[in-house]
């Protein structure tokens, strides 16, 4: 019986970019891929890296200078942060009707760099907890 041997480095590089590939292009055929994808396209290249890094990205507020935190999610995700970086005020608003996380993260982004004032004027204010604002916290 003949030994199999384990694949060449070479093998082993299409393997995985292969297995890449096919995630890949399987999340972009979801709602919730399609609507990732068009937020990262969005993000400057610091908020697509702090994104990716941390698993949430800070926007400046259109009007004030105020930074916010947009955290992974479709509701009570937003924050306002002090100058040290920690959740100051959590803030809930989104958009009307059901739209997958990114699309939701992504109308957030732009209300709050274009319209600030009217966000802030329809958005609940909560006091921010270490559960709320986890840079772990999961797409749920």
């Amino acid at each position: 019986m003949p030994r199999s041997t384990p694949p060449r480095t070479g093998e082993r590089s299409r393997v995985r970019a292969t297995r890449a590939l096919f995630i890949k292009h399987g999340a972009e055929r979801t709602p919730e891929g399609r609507s990732l994808l068009l937020l990262r396209e969005w993000l400057s290249p610091a908020q697509r890296a702090q994104f990716g890094k941390k698993g949430y990205f800070e926007v400046i507020g259109g009007e004030t200078g105020k930074r916010y935190r947009i955290y992974p999610g479709a509701i009570s995700n937003v924050c306002e942060i002090d100058e040290k970086g920690r959740p100051k005020l959590g803030l809930c608003f989104r958009t009307l009707g059901e739209l997958p996380i990114g699309d939701v993260m992504l109308a957030q982004k732009i209300a709050l760099e274009s319209s600030e004032s009217s966000t802030l004027a329809v958005a609940r204010r909560f006091l921010p907890n270490g559960f709320w604002f986890r840079g772990s916290r999961l797409l749920g």
